[in-house]
């Protein structure tokens, strides 16, 4: 691990519990584990966001951009976000 720092934080009681329980259960060694855990998976999460956000979501409006007649309303977009939906659930049962 790179350098330390302590850190003094306030929890709300239900999170404070949720990281005891995770230290008594022996799942973690300590709270600082939990807690580090915890701020690498928003770390995770923040870079699987932007990439998307670069991969799909900026491509789609430079083409937007370039042709707005290829926009769906939002009804058949709606329907077509419900299937995709559907489709993703039905892989993962």
């Amino acid at each position: 691990m790179q350098g330390s720092r302590s850190l003094n934080i306030i929890l709300p009681a239900d999170l404070a519990d949720m990281v005891a329980s995770k230290v008594a259960s022996g799942e973690y060694a300590s709270e600082s584990e939990v807690i580090r855990e915890g701020l690498l998976s928003l770390v995770s999460k923040d870079e699987e966001m932007e990439r998307w956000l670069l991969d799909e979501v900026a491509p789609a409006y430079d083409r937007y951009k370039q042709d707005p007649a290829r926009a769906l309303p939002i009804d058949d977009a709606m329907t077509r976000l419900d299937a995709r939906i559907a489709a993703l659930e039905s892989q993962r049962s």
